[in-house]
């Protein structure tokens, strides 16, 4: 089923075109990528197709009852209420179903009511409609729905009170797109979801987002995303569009393909042309063939020709020189620990860095990653240890906030300043190759966009020549062309690199080592991304088995060295199997309640039932007395649990 379409959309700028003769189609189970570089109109094209922005050309039409969820860039949701308040107004008609339900369950109770009574009947029917109703929107399970996505995006129970407008601006942007994801759109447009996301925030997100069950439409620069979620790209590049199917990893060996073709056909064409026009010089003056060379001039003024294929836009070309090599030790730090005021976010850090080592720096928001680097680097001092430099290191940072970028000098005079010695010219080429050309070095600093000021930053990087690159989410506003790029010059530089970064295809491509950064310090893991996760689900798996197995031996692990000991232990013993066996009688009797309440409430939906007031009113009797005794259960179970606790520690 056809959800939207956009035909022959078109946005201009005055005289000039950004795009033109877009068409697109959204089917219910479309999942679609929108990818281009930047400044190619992918974010302008989505509040087109949401709504929110009327079009110069062209139409979007949207199926009867469409609901469109739409999530822009960096967007901050804000409210004065708490991050629980605010989830639940998305269920707002839900809720007030639920109080209407619970307000009709009173009402019919009520000991003066005549069970008889055309009242009664009138009550009756609207409990069934509104159970019926409130079963199919999955009322018995929104609150679950909401525990679950704010679990997924790191809002944990201690984040439900706290005010909304009490977040970081990354937190609002989380939040905003856990509460579009509980509103379920028919159809869900999001422009780079994956900022301010930690690693495995995203990896939940790609999977909940492969088993929406609506559409989506996406732009992304994280590719690694990409190839988990989409089955479709739409790619925009010289103002026009090119539909391609399956994920980001497919859509280039089809467009590497279709260049492909597009040469061949093109190369033989031109040399039927050659072919042509040297018959038709050779032989149009001479009486014996010139009919036949005119013949040829005919069929060369009516051949359709093939445009000469474009390929790819322009890209940056970025190289990192080293001018002195380190020795083979570049950094050591043990021992040390990061925080803040004394409060520690992660001890105990050790690290180990050799030349030509390209370590990846990974961790959950908020553990201290850049902390670290700006430690290293001396913006930050260490709670505990030093850092050791080797031979010859030179240091050259990236700082993700782009923090000496912030002058009102023009590009050319950022890198010229630092460099005076080196031509203008050179300065000039050196920032053509990092795209700044004709007018765009006359811009100042305080006009670039994130990706003009992440190239720029690049290219001061570059001119340093420093041995060892520490960079902070270095991808960061980057398009995906211009991270391909950034990926080969660093997979060539000859020095040695520690990076931050969330980009997994990144990591993937340029890590050596992965070094995990956690409460408890770091672990180092020695491949790429991918090993990265494997070799973490395999350790897990064997701490998990050992400490199964150490559970299995516990009671016999160590003998009293004392006859009353061994009868003491033995007496401990028999108690502690006696409260586990009444433990797991609970838990067995809590489990059949939840089914037989379950039960209960499917067949207080039954038709013939909801007619027989005399069973409708057992049925709830019987729901009720269930539901008391698993509060009895559950008081005993608390209890019972820390008995055992007590005779365990």
């Amino acid at each position: 089923m056809i959800l939207l379409q956009a035909n022959n959309v078109a946005r201009y700028f005055g005289a000039d075109v950004l795009f033109e003769n877009i068409q697109l189609t959204v089917q219910d189970t479309s999942k679609i990528a929108l990818v281009g570089r930047n400044g190619a109109g992918k974010s302008t094209l989505l509040k087109i197709i949401a709504g929110i922005d009327p079009t110069d050309a062209g139409q979007v039409t949207k199926a009867k009852g469409l609901s469109i969820g739409y999530l822009a860039q960096n967007t901050g949701f804000t409210s004065e209420k708490t991050i629980w308040e605010a989830m639940l107004e998305t269920f707002a008609e839900l809720i007030a179903l639920e109080t209407r339900i619970h307000s009709l369950e009173a009402a019919m109770g009520e000991p003066s009511l005549d069970l008889e009574s055309d009242n009664y009947q009138r009550l009756l029917k609207e409990y069934d409609h509104l159970q019926h109703q409130f079963q199919e929107q999955n009322g018995y399970s929104y609150q679950a729905d909401i525990k679950a996505i704010l679990n997924g995006f790191r809002f944990d129970e201690s984040y439900y009170n706290r005010p909304v407008n009490s977040l970081s601006g990354g937190q609002k942007t989380r939040l905003a797109l856990a509460k579009l994801l509980l509103e379920q759109p028919n159809l869900l447009i999001l422009d780079e979801p994956t900022n301010h996301l930690d690693i495995d925030t995203l990896s939940w997100l790609e999977n909940y987002l492969h088993n929406y069950r609506g559409a989506l439409l996406i732009v992304s620069h994280d590719r690694y995303f990409l190839d988990k979620v989409v089955n479709e790209v739409y790619e925009i590049s010289r103002r026009k569009m090119t539909h391609y199917k399956g994920n980001y990893t497919k859509y280039l060996d089809l467009k590497a393909a279709q260049l492909e073709q597009e040469w061949k056909a093109f190369e033989k064409q031109q040399d039927e042309i050659n072919k042509l026009e040297d018959f038709v010089a050779r032989n149009l003056a001479r009486a014996s063939t010139t009919k036949r060379a005119q013949s040829r001039r005919k069929q060369l003024e009516k051949m359709d020709r093939l445009d000469k294929p474009m390929g790819d836009e322009k890209s940056a070309r970025i190289q990192f020189n080293v001018e002195k090599p380190s020795g083979n030790v570049v950094l050591q730090l043990e021992q040390a620990a990061i925080g803040y005021d004394q409060e520690i976010l992660s001890e105990p850090i050790n690290l180990d860095v050799r030349k030509q080592e390209a370590i990846a720096l990974v961790g959950p928001n908020g553990i201290g990653k850049s902390t670290l680097l700006k430690s290293l680097i001396g913006k930050n001092a260490l709670i505990k240890g030093q850092p050791h430099f080797g031979t010859n290191v030179a240091i050259g940072y990236y700082d993700q906030e782009q923090s000496d970028l912030r002058s009102n000098k023009t590009v050319l005079q950022e890198l010229w300043d630092e460099h005076p010695t080196t031509p203008e010219k050179d300065i000039r080429s050196i920032l053509g190759s990092f795209l700044f050309s004709g007018d765009d070095v006359s811009k100042t600093v305080p006009t670039l966009s994130g990706g003009e000021k992440a190239r720029l930053a690049l290219a001061k990087l570059s001119m340093d020549q420093q041995n060892f690159l520490i960079l902070d989410e270095p991808t960061n506003h980057l398009d995906i062309d211009s991270k391909e790029v950034l990926e080969d010059a660093l997979i060539e530089f000859e020095g040695t690199l520690l990076f931050v970064s969330h980009d997994r295809y990144f990591i993937n491509r340029i890590a050596t080592k992965v070094i995990e950064l956690a409460e408890n310090g770091t672990t180092e893991y020695l491949g790429d991304y991918d090993y990265y996760v494997a070799k973490k689900a395999e350790l897990e798996e064997i701490e998990r088995l050992k400490a199964e197995q150490q559970q299995a031996i516990r009671p016999t692990e160590s003998a009293p060295t004392s006859q009353n000991a061994f009868y003491q232990s033995k007496e401990v013993q028999r108690e502690t199997r006696k409260l586990q066996r009444k433990i797991d009688e609970i838990e067995a009797r809590l489990e059949a309640i939840e089914t037989e309440v379950e039960q209960r409430h499917l067949a207080m939906t039954n038709p013939d039932i909801l007619s027989d007031h005399t069973e409708l009113g057992r049925l709830q009797t019987e729901v009720e007395s269930l539901e008391e005794e698993q509060m009895n259960l559950m008081d005993e179970w608390e209890t019972i649990s820390t008995e055992l606790e007590s005779y365990q520690s």
